[in-house]
């Protein structure tokens, strides 16, 4: 094993140790990849983690077949590193475990890299029986699947199990890179091979993507990485140019490109989120793309106020109003490979609460005849149809439901979204 192999195994191993210790998401920890690892190694870091993370379910649960008792934290990384890479590569079996225990002697003692040795070899049987496990009871269907159990449950219930199979199939595999490029950047003869069409406009599928080329056109504002499932809501908001535009919740700032390509020159978009690392994440996309000026308040969704825009010298009634609430993201496992882990049954039921104050919040912007857009990455009932409900019940007649669309991965071929538009009446 080369040295920059070991590099880049190492740095998959401790990351993935911090994240069984603390949680913390698996996009923060890649933050904090030494920046002097090559952009390959980065890559196949990025690979490594998520994949392990993906199949987390049915790593662990091997696993402990063949353990006594739960290892400390590094020691099963390396085992759940290695297990994934049997899973990924099952005829490389003695190679891969050769591999691992030489990566256990770095990270470990002598002692548990024996241990790594001697349960790598058991995995391979133990992972193809789970795999080759075809039962579609929501039990199996949960291991195999590595979701949790309530969630497969509470799918089966509302689409059915051959759909909730198509959904979970659909979750497990690697999320590709979707770039939308800015209006009229489709017909630049400049656009990097790589840039493969899809049936989404404005948007193309990355494969086999050169960083060092896409770096700086992101810096230059002619692409954004997003996946296309996040133009529904602004298609369906229909801003025009000139309008006033509130973006609430607004980073990583996608969405807010795209409201103020339509607002035009003419038009104000004011983009508000959370002051800290979600503000500064907004203001540092934002800034790539000067041509359409957008202007940003840190503020609470839940309690911004009149004051707080007139004190920022914003406007107070907006002819559209986008509220992308924080949401479960059930919709997006693919790339939020780590949710999955965290989430709960009660998180949803709380969530829908927290989105049904949004939405009353920010609906005072709206001016009488404008509309507001209610959207989430969920597939949750609860946070998408039940919250819009309620709000327009609550309403007092001032809203009307006027247009919805559900996004489902395994029918549409991108990511999930719930997205409703509302109508405040004159």
């Amino acid at each position: 094993m080369s040295v920059m192999s070991m590099s880049v195994w190492a740095a998959t191993c401790r990351l993935l140790a911090k994240h069984l210790g603390s949680g913390e998401r698996l996009d923060v920890l890649l933050e904090t990849l030494p920046r002097q690892l090559p952009a390959d190694e980065q890559k196949r870091c990025r690979h490594l983690l998520f994949g392990t993370v993906r199949h987390f379910g049915l790593l662990d649960s091997v696993l402990s077949e063949y353990l006594a008792k739960r290892p400390r934290a590094m020691l099963r990384a390396v085992l759940l590193t290695g297990g994934f890479d049997l899973l990924e590569h099952p005829d490389d079996g003695p190679v891969i475990v050769h591999h691992w225990v030489g990566v256990a002697r770095q990270l470990t003692s002598a002692g548990e890299a024996k241990l790594v040795n001697a349960v790598l070899r058991r995995m391979p049987a133990g992972l193809a029986a789970v795999v080759g496990d075809k039962s579609c009871e929501p039990a199996a269907l949960a291991r195999r699947f590595s979701h949790p159990e309530w969630l497969v449950r509470r799918w089966a219930d509302r689409f059915g199990v051959r759909e909730t199979v198509e959904l979970l199939e659909w979750n497990q595999q690697p999320a590709p890179v979707h770039a939308r490029v800015v209006p009229g950047g489709e017909t630049d003869p400049a656009l990097p091979w790589f840039f493969q069409p899809t049936t989404f406009p404005g948007f193309f599928r990355l494969e086999g993507l050169d960083w060092s080329v896409v770096e700086p056109m992101l810096a230059a504002g002619r692409i954004y990485l997003q996946d296309p499932a996040t133009a529904v809501a602004p298609r369906m908001l229909a801003v025009a140019a000139g309008e006033n535009v509130l973006d609430v919740c607004a980073a990583p700032g996608g969405k807010t490109f795209q409201l103020a390509e339509a607002a035009g020159p003419e038009g104000r978009v004011v983009a508000v989120d959370l002051k800290g690392a979600r503000l500064e994440r907004l203001r540092r996309n934002l800034s790539a793309r000067p041509q359409h000026p957008v202007a940003v308040l840190g503020g609470d969704a839940t309690t911004l106020s009149k004051n707080d825009l007139v004190a920022a010298n914003l406007p107070v009634a907006y002819d559209a109003v986008l509220v992308d609430a924080p949401c479960s993201n059930t919709g997006v496992l693919r790339h939020r490979v780590d949710v999955k882990r965290r989430l709960r049954p009660a998180d949803v039921e709380g969530l829908a609460r927290l989105q049904l104050t949004i939405l009353k919040q920010v609906s005072a912007f709206v001016r009488a005849g404008g509309r507001v857009v209610y959207s989430t990455c969920s597939l949750e009932k609860e946070e998408n149809e039940d919250v819009v409900a309620v709000f327009v019940d609550g309403s007092g007649g001032d809203f009307a439901l006027e247009q919805s669309e559900q996004v489902r991965p395994w029918r549409n071929g991108c990511d999930g979204a719930g997205v409703f538009l509302l109508r405040r009446m004159a």
